[in-house]
């Protein structure tokens, strides 16, 4: 079974190079949600990147997403992105 949190981690890494980087699993949170069926997981990501300067929320949120686009919407069902420009 792959280790989302370890994955998430290396994606973000390679793509991003952040200088801060939290990934926690709050799946518990989320138990009955009907996007949790089938094991699929919700993560919140805190991530510090200089390649977030100058860009709008929107395009760090987007730069975030295209490092895991193959992970949604399964086995990760939700990110909750707090990115800010280092």
């Amino acid at each position: 079974m792959m280790d989302l949190a370890q994955t998430l981690h290396e994606r973000l890494t390679a793509s991003l190079q952040p200088t801060e980087l939290e990934i926690i699993n709050e799946s518990h949170l989320h138990a009955g949600h009907a996007g949790a069926a089938g094991g699929a997981q919700h993560f919140a990501v805190r991530i510090v990147s200089t390649q977030f300067a100058g860009i709008t929320r929107m395009a760090q949120h987007r730069l975030v997403y295209a490092a895991v686009a193959d992970l949604m919407p399964h086995p990760i069902h939700a990110l909750r992105i707090d990115a800010k420009g280092a």
